[in-house]
């Protein structure tokens, strides 16, 4: 910004106008001001408004901003995960100005915005963020943690370490499973880097501490209702609420041309308790039209809760002034975004509860965000305010009939909406019969994946939601068809949880045969996580339950996972026999993709039991099993090569894994390229070929995956060789 800073400095030395007296006549800090004029802070847009009044420039300085030369720079081609800054920032230079100097100075690395809830935390650290952004070549991201959230589970270190790594491009399946692995990924990838992460909405200090980054070059920002005392090296910076003179400033600024006169603002702006969200929603009031009793009803509600030492309280009277100006339609939906559980709406999930024309819901939701209660992003996501949802719980919540009919359309429509998505990703899967209402097919597999990756965590609570309604069938269906996904991305824990309020379900339901089908689901994850003995356990349950059900199908197939976990248990002589008796009944049923699945189980059985030659006649079946996708031919590929290395044929081991790496980029397969190339630095290793195994396997350790030593032999070997 060293353009417009010298621009605003020529123009205040033209008036003869000292650097206090522009302060004093712009309203902003004589330092921030000094470090705009020397281009050490970047003037927003508000700041460039404000300045441009007082030196009488006509538009001359805001015109700067709009400028090319202007334009936010993005060296080293980072993240910019910022939101936007609000267009109403008015009596907070003081608070940036301390923000900037932590931001673009060398001692302190972490702060604190804290303060009641509504005063405005967020739209300060994300003003301040963005005047910083640039200072952070390798970029800035944006989490909200939920802290403060009603209704809502705060984001747990684990959830939230996930997100930052995907955030960073880490692949799902190199995420460690546990908060400290993560937590290590995180500061080995941040070394050596200058970003800006801000964390909102901060509940403890134990909730944050995790993300910290260790690199002197990084800076965090945090907003929270509390201090974070336990945080000993961040530095809080207090926020309280705005003075007289920026209230009415904001009043105005938001109101337009129907703001009230000066004397009749600052008594509207003193009943708000000069809360800046208070403030707008009382000033969304004036622009409606409907401001004519507002200092009344402000007089009646506020004298009563401010007797009341609770900030959410204090913030429900100006709720219930803007609750009270909409048409019954608009209530009626507003009423419907407490029952939704979030935290992510979007605008088809609404339409479905409301259950209103084509068009008519988003009109009404259109009305809401005019009306400051709720923000409608072009993505058609929804943002609801912590407070407002609180607000609309205590409030606006529809009678006990409205509420129900309204969650049966949300489950109806999450599920429906995650068949469409599944059916789009994986369209050859088995799925058991689900009454539904279609919905339009998404486009192609990546506009279905980024919906999940989007939709996830709401989809996780309307699992309980519909637990909690008691509907049971629904519930245990939606955890069903997720289970793809999470196993995808390695969700393990939303994947466990699902399943478990699904297992509740069905067993509500005395359904053995679904039952059956989630205990197995369950057993997969405990798998994938390398729980095998608890995959034990589940497939022994849901083998059970098929049995009890006579449900020879499920039976099956609970065996045959059943037989794959016994594997991991370093039993082949069980997993041999019963994927054998598997393996009979799928080919009796026509289930040849079942078929070749269960042949490189029993391969892999009788490597173990140093049986080569059968092995190898059965993973050759795998291999050339018709019906199935390229990744399935690829598995049996990197089968052979494993069998012929147990048996020391290790130019023939090579010759496999190599054509694997191949068609490994090929099928997209990122694991089985790491597989691959693991195998390969096993057998250089075993040849003493000390620098090419490195190779290998430091190729294997790029491919963003994660080879678990428990499920996979090739991880085990390289384990025991030093790799």
């Amino acid at each position: 910004m060293t353009e417009f800073g010298t621009a605003l400095r020529q123009r205040r030395h033209a008036r003869g106008m000292s650097l206090t007296a522009l302060a004093e006549a712009a309203y902003i800090s004589r330092g921030y001001l000094s470090k705009i004029e020397t281009g050490k802070a970047r003037a927003s847009r508000e700041v460039a408004a404000a300045c441009d009044a007082a030196l009488q420039a006509q538009g001359g300085l805001l015109a700067l901003l709009d400028e090319p030369g202007q334009q936010p720079r993005r060296a080293g081609g980072g993240l910019r995960g910022l939101p936007e800054a609000t267009g109403h920032l008015v009596g907070r230079a003081e608070v940036l100005d301390q923000l900037s100097s932590v931001l673009h100075g060398d001692f302190v690395r972490m702060c604190v915005v804290h303060g009641l809830a509504g005063v405005g935390k967020t739209t300060v650290a994300v003003s301040a963020a963005r005047d910083a952004e640039d200072a952070f070549p390798d970029g800035s991201v944006f989490l909200d943690l939920r802290g403060h959230t009603p209704g809502a589970t705060p984001v747990h270190p684990l959830e939230a370490l996930h997100a930052l790594l995907s955030l960073l491009g880490v692949a799902r399946e190199r995420v460690p499973p546990d908060v400290d692995g993560r937590s290590n990924l995180l500061r080995d990838l941040l070394r050596g880097r200058r970003m800006l992460l801000v964390f909102d909405n901060v509940a403890s200090a134990a909730q944050v501490r995790p993300l910290l980054p260790a690199e002197d070059g990084c800076r965090v920002l945090i907003t929270s209702r509390g201090r974070l005392p336990a945080l000993d090296e961040a530095w809080p910076i207090p926020l309280g609420m705005l003075d007289p003179a920026d209230a009415v400033t904001l009043l105005r600024s938001v109101a337009g041309d129907r703001a009230p006169t000066a004397a009749e603002a600052a008594e509207i702006v003193a009943l708000c308790g000069y809360l800046p969200l208070a403030i707008r929603i009382a000033a969304a009031r004036l622009v409606s039209g409907t401001g004519a009793r507002l200092r009344d009803r402000l007089v009646d509600e506020r004298t009563r809760l401010l007797a009341l030492d609770d900030g959410e309280r204090a913030v429900a009277a100006a709720f219930a002034l803007s609750h009270a100006a909409l048409t019954d339609a608009e209530r009626a939906l507003f009423g419907l975004l407490a029952v939704h559980p979030g935290p992510v709406l979007e605008i088809p999930a609404v339409e479905a509860m409301a259950a209103l024309p084509v068009g008519e819901a988003e009109v009404l939701l259109d009305r809401l965000h005019d009306a400051n209660l709720i923000t409608v992003e072009a993505s058609g996501h929804i943002g609801v305010h912590d407070l407002v949802r609180a607000f609309a719980a205590r409030h606006a919540t529809p009678a006990e009939d409205v509420r129900a009919t309204a969650v049966v359309r949300l489950v109806e429509y999450a599920l429906a909406k995650v068949l469409a998505a599944d059916q789009t990703l994986e369209p050859s899967r088995y799925r058991p019969a689900i009454e539904h209402t279609p919905l339009p097919p998404f486009a192609d597999p990546e506009g279905a994946l980024g919906w999940l990756r989007a939709q996830w965590p709401t989809l996780e609570r309307v699992v309980d939601l519909a637990a909690s309604h008691a509907l049971h069938s629904a519930c245990w269906q939606l955890a069903f068809v997720l289970r793809a996904f999470f196993f995808r991305d390695k969700l393990y824990e939303p994947w466990l949880a699902t399943h478990t309020r699904a297992l509740h379900a069905t067993e509500a339901l005395g359904d053995l045969s679904a039952t059956g089908m989630i205990l197995n689901n369950l057993g997969m994850a405990y798998i994938d996580a390398g729980r095998i003995t608890d995959a034990i356990s589940s497939h022994e349950r849901a083998l059970a339950a098929f049995t009890a059900a006579g449900n020879e199908w499920g039976r099956t197939d609970a065996l045959s996972s059943l037989a794959w976990a016994r594997l991991y248990h370093d039993e082949p002589e069980v997993t041999a026999r019963d994927l054998g008796v598997a393996l009979a009944a799928y080919r009796s049923a026509g289930r040849m993709r079942n078929v070749a699945i269960a042949s490189r189980g029993i391969a892999l059985a009788l490597t173990m039991l140093e049986r080569y030659d059968e092995a190898l006649e059965f993973a050759e079946r795998a291999r050339a099993q018709p019906e199935q996708q390229p990744v399935d031919v690829l598995m049996a590929i990197n089968c052979l090569a494993w069998i012929h290395y147990s048996a020391g044929r290790l130019d023939e081991s090579v010759r496999l894994y190599t054509e694997a790496c191949g068609l490994a980029e090929l099928a997209g397969s990122a694991y089985e390229r790491a597989r691959a190339l693991t195998g390969l630095g096993n057998v250089a290793a075993s040849r003493g070929d000390v620098a090419a195994s490195r190779a290998h396997w430091g190729e294997a350790d790029r491919q963003e995956t994660r080879l678990l030593p428990e499920v996979l032999q090739e991880e085990r070997v390289r384990r025991e060789l030093g790799g």
